[in-house]
């Protein structure tokens, strides 16, 4: 089996490196493909207006100055003889659910996986932003990734689908069990913009988090993570909202 991994926190972040490692349990066929620098939510953005410039830096392992879902077209279009039987994308440090999937580019490399008609698994570990940890339990997806990635290969991904898999903020030994989850929506009150200043007196903003009050819905990915749950959330790439459609086709129907 040939798997290419690629991730948005950048060539040289430390989930990209446990991910090797995990996926080097299913095989040694193995590309990595990852962003020069920090890509973390570009999304699934594509450079079109700058040229892409890629780096070996070893056998197998190349950096590319663009973003996640630029880095899977490269390497399938171009670095690979052959196209991979399955992308993995991450590790991510930190949580990718709810609203975070559109912003992702960790959700995005494997997006581009699936449109490319490849199996492809998003994998991020969560940890608590809130509480001034940066940084995610890296022992709970080390311990537990393999064993979800493996029942997952076995069941089949299917077309147009891909799979958003992300791990407690809690230490290997505290999880709980595995979810299979929907998509949540947080409080629309987390996010703000944040006025400074710099040392010249000209002001300048950012985009800013906060804790909101609110409880995660039955069900959702954001309710696994609190409840120390690994969450699985399959993906589909149609965004199409049918029952609307077929309430606006009886709106707008012609008559003949």
């Amino acid at each position: 089996m040939r798997i290419l991994l690629s991730n948005d926190d950048g060539v040289h972040a430390p989930g990209l490196a446990l991910l090797e490692k995990i996926a080097r349990q299913f095989s040694d066929d193995i590309f990595v493909v990852a962003p020069e620098s920090d890509q973390s939510g570009v999304a699934h953005s594509l450079s079109l207006t700058d040229p892409l410039r890629i780096r070996e830096i070893s056998p197998r392992h190349f950096a590319v100055r663009g973003t996640p879902t630029d880095c899977v077209i490269v390497a399938v279009r171009k670095l690979m003889d052959r196209p991979p039987d399955l992308v993995l994308s991450g590790v991510n440090n930190g949580q990718n659910v709810a609203e975070d999937v559109t912003y992702s580019g960790t959700i995005a490399a494997a997006m581009e996986g699936a449109l490319l008609g490849i199996p492809s698994i998003a994998l991020s570990q969560a940890y608590d932003f809130f509480s001034g940890r940066r940084e995610g339990h890296w022992d709970c997806v080390e311990a537990h990734a393999a064993s979800v990635l493996r029942r997952l290969i076995a069941a089949g991904v299917p077309q147009n689908v891909l799979m958003n898999v992300n791990f407690p903020p809690c230490p290997a030994e505290d999880v709980k069990g595995v979810a299979i989850t929907v998509q949540g929506r947080r409080s629309a009150d987390l996010m703000y913009v944040e006025d400074r200043r710099d040392g010249r007196g000209n002001p300048y903003h950012w985009i800013a988090f906060r804790r909101a009050d609110f409880t995660p819905e039955a069900g959702t990915d954001l309710e696994a993570l609190e409840k120390r749950l690994i969450s699985i959330t399959p993906l589909k790439l149609d965004l199409t909202d049918h029952p609307t459609v077929t309430t606006l086709a009886s709106i707008f129907e012609v008559e003949t």
